[in-house]
């Protein structure tokens, strides 16, 4: 998630087995017309409410339309974005994946409390089989860990994409958004901006070879 910050002082929301005591903080977030009552927690980024970004990376889109039948919510957090595509896709299965365990858990119990843990899957990013590929990818990146980590993650992930498919992330302008869209499609991925709120951008990508015209 782009904008995030420690929300424990030094420890950092991407550590893998936060130090702090887990306290479950729950939240209500308005996404795509529904109402979802979540779970979130001490550790994991975003802690009891729904951060600026991911509110404007919902805001202006839509759900995915057609035929989506995988999705990919790279750097779940509690799962908010894993929740809301699998709530608006009957029909498809939605990989989460973080290096955070307590995200995962928090991940897992919102999707079962929502009645789609059968349809959600949240594990580390090593537990992802590297052949499977995804309809979409949806994220509010981790932009803090820094240039050279981002760009591996992206270069990890990208390229799951199915034939068509597309990753639809927001970042922060002051972050680096409109360079990392340059580069994105120095990398064979143009990427297009499709809406710009509060200081931030929702960046639409795909691979070079899908698009025509």
């Amino acid at each position: 998630m782009s904008d995030r910050e420690s929300e424990n002082g030094s420890e950092h929301y991407f550590s893998a087995d936060p130090s702090v005591p887990f306290k479950r903080v729950p939240l209500s977030a308005d996404v795509w017309g529904r109402r979802l009552d979540l779970v979130s927690g001490s550790g994991v980024f975003a802690q009891g409410r729904l951060d600026v970004g991911t509110g404007i990376l919902f805001r202006e889109t839509d759900p995915p339309a057609g035929d989506v039948r995988s999705v990919l919510d790279l750097g779940c957090g509690y799962g908010v974005i894993a929740s809301a595509l699998a709530t608006c896709l009957p029909q498809a299965r939605v990989t989460a994946v973080d290096v955070n365990e307590r995200a995962l858990l928090l991940t897992r119990e919102n999707a079962a409390a929502l009645g789609v843990a059968d349809r959600v899957r949240a594990v580390l990013p090593g537990e992802v089989d590297p052949g499977e590929r995804f309809d979409e990818i949806w994220s509010n990146p981790p932009i803090r860990i820094g240039k050279a980590a981002l760009h591996e993650l992206l270069l990890t992930w990208l390229p799951r994409l199915a034939p068509g498919g597309r990753a639809v992330m927001v970042v922060g302008k002051n972050l680096g958004a409109d360079s990392l869209q340059r580069w994105l499609g120095d990398q064979g991925y143009p990427t297009e901006r499709l809406a710009s709120a509060k200081g931030f951008r929702v960046l639409e990508s795909r691979r070079a070879g899908d698009l025509s015209g």
